[in-house]
């Protein structure tokens, strides 16, 4: 397979999300702890960074602009437009229209303080605008130089072929892990036959398949996984239940839960690429550390039976969230 991402392909299989530290997980860190935890990761041998222009309302891209500094042409530096928080009404908005991608192209660059990004997703897609519209413009930042490649988020097969004839895709980013495998219907399958990478955000399950959510009261109040139906109830106490086995098997691999679940997506394919995020230079470290540990058949197998479709209770998002995806659903989280 001829894969479109020769320079991140060289790099550790396991990229630094940067989300957690500006967004949707409770109050963010501040500027010099994030700054540093970003130039830890890279220390401790993280070489791509994922950010977007909706993370912290930009500031987060500022973040990540500041740390990276010393090392920007050591690292493979992604981020993402077309999804934003409106500057005056601090309201969400999606918007994939050309004039749009290419302004919050511009205002990324200099955010970050670069005047190139390797890859650059459109986050979501614009219902309202085609999608061979929305890459032709990211085409036209190819062409300009200021992006390396094109990316999609959270898109169907269908989405992927139809921006993929438009032009070149190299990426495409969805949620994958062992309790959310939405890409297995049809986006995995499509990627590796067109030679796209499929960077795979939450590949711990936001927490959960690293053992780390045991009780909805201790997250903070703006914490996006309250909004979620597998942490809520009675979904999240029925998740609980089964996760004591998928915690054992780990620790009888000599492995962390959450090394397990990421060793796990490395055995799903070689254009799978796990993007984990996290506040703690330690968990950054044992996520780094799983790329190393390949899974053979028998433990994969291990894993997938503890962790089934039918087993994993709720549908990952709730109908507003849902309604801003393109990626298909299983029958059973209807």
């Amino acid at each position: 397979m001829t894969m479109n991402l020769p320079k991140l392909l060289t790099m550790p299989r396991v990229g630094f999300g940067c989300m957690n530290v500006s967004h949707a997980y409770g109050a963010p860190l501040s500027d010099d702890e994030a700054v540093a935890l970003f130039r830890d990761a890279f220390d401790a041998g993280y070489r791509h960074f994922d950010t977007a222009t909706l993370y912290g309302a930009g500031y987060n891209e500022t973040l990540v602009g500041q740390a990276i500094k010393p090392f920007r042409h050591e690292i493979f530096l992604a981020s993402k437009c077309g999804n934003a928080i409106d500057p005056e009404t601090r309201v969400q908005l999606i918007n994939g229209r050309p004039e749009v991608i290419k302004a919050q192209c511009d205002a990324s660059l200099k955010r970050l303080g670069v005047d190139h990004m390797d890859l650059y997703y459109l986050h979501r897609r614009d219902f309202a605008v085609p999608i061979e519209e929305s890459v032709g413009a990211l085409g036209d930042l190819v062409k300009a130089g200021k992006i390396g490649g094109i990316g999609l988020s959270e898109v169907s097969a269908d989405t992927i072929r139809r921006a993929h004839a438009e032009h070149p895709l190299m990426a495409v980013q969805s949620e994958y892990s062992v309790w959310t495998r939405n890409v297995e219907i049809g986006v995995k399958s499509v990627c590796a036959s067109l030679g796209i990478a499929l960077v795979a955000f939450s590949p711990v399950a936001r927490g959960f398949l690293g053992n780390a959510v045991h009780a909805l009261e201790a997250l903070d109040e703006k914490d996006i996984r309250r909004g979620m139906p597998r942490f809520q109830s009675p979904n999240f106490e029925a998740n609980l239940a089964w996760l004591g086995d998928y915690v054992a098997l780990a620790e009888s691999l000599s492995l962390t839960p959450a090394q397990l679940a990421i060793a796990w997506l490395n055995a799903q394919g070689e254009h799978v690429l796990p993007l984990p995020g996290t506040r703690q230079l330690s968990k950054a470290t044992e996520n780094l550390v799983a790329a190393q540990r390949a899974l053979s058949v028998d433990e994969v197998a291990a894993v997938d039976q503890i962790v089934t479709p039918e087993v994993v209770k709720g549908p990952r998002y709730s109908p507003k969230q849902q309604a801003t995806v393109d990626t298909e659903t299983f029958e059973y989280e209807a």
